[in-house]
């Protein structure tokens, strides 16, 4: 069958592409608003985009009204945030901060999660989760009235030193972080315990 997505409804075609294209990473994006509060939201439309410069990018919609919701709004004003990786031990807790607080309240607090500094921006890490990109924005791209891209720059890695295997080499232990990833609508998640694996072929001589 054949989704002409120019001729459905928005909701439809966030259907049809969220139940297809998975498993997706979630980014549990932590921000700073110009008042100091500390914003936390999960976003599945997400994902790393290139390491020379390492990028990640994250798409964000806004409010029914068409305003910004706070990460986006938080990003755009002060150009920081960092991507904290879910593990399966806080998805409760993640699942916390997608409720729609107001701007003036920590959603970090709210759902009972610590904070740790960063290094390189505002916005803190989140305690408990295994790896946590700090991140500065180098592009906001408007794709249509209710959504924006961000595109990031990765400063840096904070990764547990419980999975790190070979820290010269950048080899991390990633199965045994239990990370979750987000699935089709209604609240479905996949956990990362189910692998395969497949050697890289060569082209034929």
């Amino acid at each position: 069958m054949h989704f002409d997505f120019s001729a459905l409804p928005a909701q439809t075609v966030y259907n049809v592409l969220t139940s297809t294209v998975t498993p997706r990473p979630i980014a549990w994006v932590t921000t700073v608003s110009g008042k100091g509060v500390v914003n936390a939201a999960p976003f599945s439309f997400f994902n790393v985009m290139g390491h020379q410069p390492p990028t990640v990018a994250i798409g964000l919609m806004r409010h029914a009204n068409g305003e910004l919701k706070d990460s986006g709004a938080n990003i755009i004003e002060n150009g920081e945030f960092v991507v904290n990786l879910v593990p399966e031990s806080l998805v409760q807790q993640m699942n916390q901060t997608c409720a729609d607080y107001p701007p003036d309240v920590d959603e970090l607090a709210a759902a009972g999660l610590a904070a740790k500094p960063a290094i390189h921006v505002r916005p803190p890490l989140i305690e408990g989760s295994p790896v946590s990109l700090e991140c500065v924005s180098q592009a906001t791209v408007v794709t249509g009235p209710r959504q924006i891209v961000v595109i990031g720059r990765v400063l840096g890695a904070h990764v547990d030193d419980a999975y790190v295997q070979d820290a010269a080499r950048g080899y991390v232990d990633t199965p045994s972080m239990a990370l979750i990833a987000r699935m089709h609508g209604g609240g479905w998640y996949a956990r990362s315990s189910d692998l395969f694996q497949l050697a890289r072929p060569t082209a034929p001589v």
